[in-house]
């Protein structure tokens, strides 16, 4: 498939096959227009999106996921102190909120309401919570954070940048019984995408994955599982183990789905499946390739990637939607959409740009692993496309609002959310640059410097 490259600076860089030279100017372009610059709140945490209008947007506030996808990607970048200071502070908010785990465990009916959940976005400026209605019931955002800990506190490089005290043992201690108590494998979540609630694949195998590694600070000795006491739970290591294969028998019945139940909410295809197989890596070939031929034959445009068919966020002229409709929640726009007869045309969904860069990694992954060039160019391909998604000149998106005509400037050298139809016309969205997005990238060319290194 062909696919732009918004920025002609960039496009005289790219390269069907890339040594260390060509890979080095592109990087030293970028870092000369800080495309790529992470800029950290006080608290070692980042907002979603550093645009200028990112208030509006409500992305000046913090997301657990997008941090820990910032934070490995210091981590790959060999920026250990940041990447540890980031997973530190998002245990400290942890620390900060822990009575929501403890009541939810002593209260499991408390998990049906969502704002009883422990809250995935809050304040990164002092750590506090908002009081805004959201959809907290993120089973993922939590498995990513106990993944992500777990790996640098096992890591000989990070290990003595990540505490791991009495407070942070019981913190852990509390994310495994969490997990129990609501059953986290049939549990309905609002997943990545802040939406309806159903059983998905995507936060199942988050959760694995943070449980997995959990079970292997505990086999490397790094932590002892069997002190653990705290709600008198004596048997650790048997309820990880019994609780990650109750997640690896649900994946491999959902899988390659992203859900089949409630009936009404099932959904096969879904680009989140993607980081079940990289970074988590917690599916068989088998299972990835099915993830894989989904997102390759339903989901991919030529600007990004569709999260899901059907996706309203950002669909055909949403700009020139009402700021309260933008920013609604997802029930509150479906319904809004539907009662003014804007419904999604296949096709006019949003293309996002986090997903190019995952599988550019990926490939690269296997590429080092097989030696296989077909996978060394398929990572290039989607190191391409990614580097395409990079803003150009000139950007600017007006949007009609009842009377009122607006003009927004869309920076030019940022990686944006997504690309979405206004009119005819693929334009970035105003939440540029997205971080996540950029550290994606930024994992994109580790895995492709190591590419080139290998061969």
């Amino acid at each position: 498939m062909t696919f732009p490259i918004n920025n002609p600076n960039i496009r005289a860089f790219t390269k069907q096959t890339y040594d260390q030279q060509s890979l080095d100017r592109i990087w030293n372009f970028l870092q000369e227009k800080e495309a790529l610059k992470f800029t950290a709140l006080e608290t070692h945490l980042y907002p979603a999106a550093a645009a200028e209008d990112a208030q509006k947007t409500g992305y000046q506030y913090v997301w657990v996921r997008d941090n820990v996808y910032v934070a490995y990607a210091h981590d790959v970048m060999g920026r250990y102190q940041e990447a540890a200071a980031t997973v530190s502070a998002l245990m400290s908010y942890f620390k900060k909120i822990r009575a929501r785990f403890e009541n939810i465990i002593t209260h499991p009916d408390r998990s049906h309401q969502v704002m009883q959940r422990p809250h995935i976005r809050f304040d990164g400026r002092d750590l506090s919570e908002l009081d805004e209605e959201w959809e907290h019931a993120q089973n993922d955002s939590l498995g990513y954070f106990l993944w992500f800990y777990c790996r640098l506190v096992s890591s000989d490089r990070t290990r003595g940048f990540v505490q791991l005290g009495q407070e942070e043992y019981e913190m852990l201690a509390l994310f495994v019984l969490y997990f129990k108590t609501i059953e986290y494998w049939t549990d309905c979540d609002s997943g990545h995408w802040e939406e309806v609630r159903k059983i998905s694949a995507s936060s199942i195998g988050t959760v694995v994955a943070g449980l997995k590694e959990l079970q292997s600070l505990h086999r490397q000795n790094h932590i002892n599982l069997e002190t653990w006491t705290y709600c008198h739970q004596s048997s650790y290591p048997r309820i990880v183990d019994q609780l990650i294969t109750e997640g690896q028998q649900a994946l491999d019945h959902i899988l390659p789905w992203e859900s089949r139940e409630p009936i009404e909410h099932a959904r096969q295809y879904d680009s989140a499946l993607l980081f079940l197989i990289y970074p988590l890596g917690v599916v068989s070939d088998s299972q990835a390739e099915g993830i894989l031929q989904g997102v390759s034959d339903r989901l991919t445009g030529s600007y990004g990637i569709q999260r899901y068919p059907d996706d309203s966020f950002w669909c055909r002229d949403f700009q020139d939607l009402d700021k309260s409709i933008q920013t609604a929640k997802y029930t509150q726009r479906q319904a809004w959409l539907k009662e003014n007869g804007r419904s999604v045309q296949r096709g006019e969904e949003a293309q996002w740009c986090i997903f190019d860069s995952v599988l550019s990694a990926l490939y690269g992954q296997r590429f080092q692993n097989t030696r296989d060039l077909h996978d060394l160019e398929r990572q290039t391909h989607h190191f391409n496309r990614a580097l395409g998604q990079i803003t150009g000149y000139e950007q600017r998106v007006i949007s009609h609002q009842g009377h009122e005509e607006i003009v927004v400037e869309i920076p030019p050298c940022r990686c944006p959310e997504l690309y979405y139809l206004q009119g005819d016309r693929y334009s970035p969205n105003v939440s540029t640059p997205l971080l996540w997005a950029q550290a994606n990238l930024c994992i994109a060319f580790a895995m492709m410097q190591q590419s080139i290194e290998g061969r």
